[in-house]
């Protein structure tokens, strides 16, 4: 149950900041003492360089790091990559190995019986929250052989996974992408025609804004089966923990998803039609935090109310959540006064207002919520 503790003030317009807490259910691993990179954060996500990244990828670097080393090289250093690329295939060649003498002895894991090719499954791990997993997500989880993992799959759903499973990391985020689109195709090929059980893990769901259907469309061309397992998305898991109904009758009678990413990079939003700013539908937008100045602008543009309520909410149902409430006229200035981190996703609408966290006048003192 949660516990509301009223604060002074932190403004005089309708926003607050909100930092909702909840208590760990799952414990984490012990770890081993590596120390590639000196970023330490209280992300719950795998952060691009993070020491957590290394000791669970340890596998795939035997007795090729030096672990006495803080650094071996600069944290953004634009070799990182090429560098761990180049450890990475006498190990990764070792498991393909493996897992073809597994499959030619017909033993567990081996596929169709010992003679076809392994399956891969597309696994939704939701926002962050693994209660959130589905029963079958789990189950995948815990009996694949390889499970390739993006940034936003959280550490404590990584905790998971099966004692005897390889996990390999292929996160993107802006500026840093450990592996290219066709490098991850090329993997979840080579372990599947090993006769690998291969999972590939994404945050949320892996069909909206994850670039499954990329995989799937490419694997299915190799003849190789495809299972997706669907996770719950973002926008329906954050606007639950918020209290925010991204449909309700009189107020809003649909809901649209966006992208913020710009496909050239830089500041504009990739595509905001006018029927985008529709005073009646609810608007979610993913990866929108570098472009939130200009989404912002266009939609005010095409027509909906500056005063209509929004919410930034960064890292979403896990207990570094953070969310900022304000109008849209206010919210990326807002946004930026909090300095809210990546993953941060934007809700809009009238129904933003129906949150039990919404400050309804502008005398509304902000809010902390911690769960007890």
């Amino acid at each position: 149950m949660a516990l509301v503790s009223k604060l002074p003030s932190l403004s005089s317009s309708p926003s607050s900041v909100t930092q909702l807490r909840k208590p760990n259910s799952f414990n984490t691993h012990p770890s081993n003492s590596i120390h590639y990179a000196s970023c330490s954060s209280t992300s719950p996500f795998t952060e691009k360089h993070s020491i957590r990244r290394y000791e669970r990828d340890n596998w795939i670097y035997k007795n090729q790091l030096d672990q006495s080393s803080t650094c071996p090289l600069p944290p953004d250093s634009d070799s990182v990559r090429d560098y761990d690329i180049v450890l990475q295939p006498p190990e990764l060649k070792k498991l393909l190995q493996v897992l073809r003498e597994k499959r030619e002895r017909g033993g567990p894991g081996a596929g169709d019986g010992g003679r076809g090719p392994g399956n891969v499954f597309l696994v939704g791990t939701g926002p962050g929250d693994p209660e959130l997993l589905t029963v079958k997500a789990m189950r995948v989880i815990q009996s694949a052989d390889l499970l390739l993992y993006d940034r936003l799959v959280s550490d404590d759903v990584l905790n998971l996974v099966g004692d005897d499973a390889k996990l390999l990391y292929v996160g993107k985020t802006a500026g840093y992408h450990s592996r290219t689109q066709e490098e991850i195709h090329e993997l979840l090929l080579n372990f599947a025609e090993a006769g690998a059980t291969v999972v590939r893990l994404k945050g949320g769901d892996p069909l909206v804004f994850g670039r499954g259907g990329e995989e799937m469309d490419f694997l299915q061309q190799q003849g190789i089966q495809v299972k997706v397992i669907p996770g719950i998305t973002a926008a329906s898991g954050i606007a639950a923990e918020l209290g925010i109904p991204l449909t309700h009758r009189g107020v809003a009678n649909s809901v649209r998803f966006l992208t913020g990413h710009s496909r050239k990079g830089g500041s504009d939003p990739l595509f905001v039609a006018a029927n985008a700013a529709d005073p009646d539908s609810t608007l979610v937008v993913y990866m929108g935090l570098s472009t939130l100045p200009s989404l912002v602008l266009k939609l005010i543009h095409h027509g909906l109310a500056p005063d209509t309520p929004a919410a930034a909410v960064e890292r979403g149902t896990t207990p570094q959540q953070r969310v900022v409430l304000a109008e849209l006229k206010d919210l990326a200035e807002k946004v930026t006064s909090a300095q809210l981190a990546s993953p941060t996703l934007i809700i809009i609408g009238k129904v933003v207002s129906l949150s039990p966290l919404w400050p309804y006048s502008a005398k509304e003192r902000s809010i902390l919520v911690e769960a007890k």
